[in-house]
């Protein structure tokens, strides 16, 4: 594979970027991969509670909320991934994402603010385990 990936920009396996360049977006994904699965796990344990303690608008709101969390970050990680080959600065498209949930928590009445918020910023707490616990 990564003589292919030579031969297509060019550069020799001899030079010696190439295997850094890949070994690094392996890396980046990885972490990736194991940031959204964390997440993805810490939203489910705090829905199942929210649904227990707070009653279903609450937990409903809190999915709402951890979802749009999950798609903040991977459009977060997608800019970033492309930060470098095809781009020089984050892209923006992210910042959206919170903008229309707390719209939907205005406009729909079935929908709380705060269980809404406190699911979006569920991805910090799995972000910071994954500083935490890394290799």
């Amino acid at each position: 594979m990564q003589a292919s990936l030579a031969a297509d920009t060019g550069q020799a396996d001899s030079s010696g970027i190439e295997p850094v360049a890949s070994n690094s977006l392996d890396e980046f994904l990885r972490l990736q991969r194991r940031l959204l699965l964390a997440t993805l796990l810490l939203s489910v344990v705090a829905s199942a509670i929210t649904f227990a303690v707070f009653g279903a608008s609450a937990g409903c709101s809190l999915v709402i909320g951890a979802s749009c969390g999950l798609l903040y970050l991977r459009l977060l990680a997608r800019s970033v991934a492309r930060l470098g080959n095809e781009a020089r600065s984050l892209s923006r498209l992210q910042i959206v994402v919170p903008a229309l949930l707390v719209v939907a928590c205005t406009r729909l009445p079935s929908l709380e603010l705060i269980p809404a918020l406190a699911g979006f910023v569920l991805y910090k707490p799995a972000l910071l385990l994954q500083a935490v616990l890394a290799p």
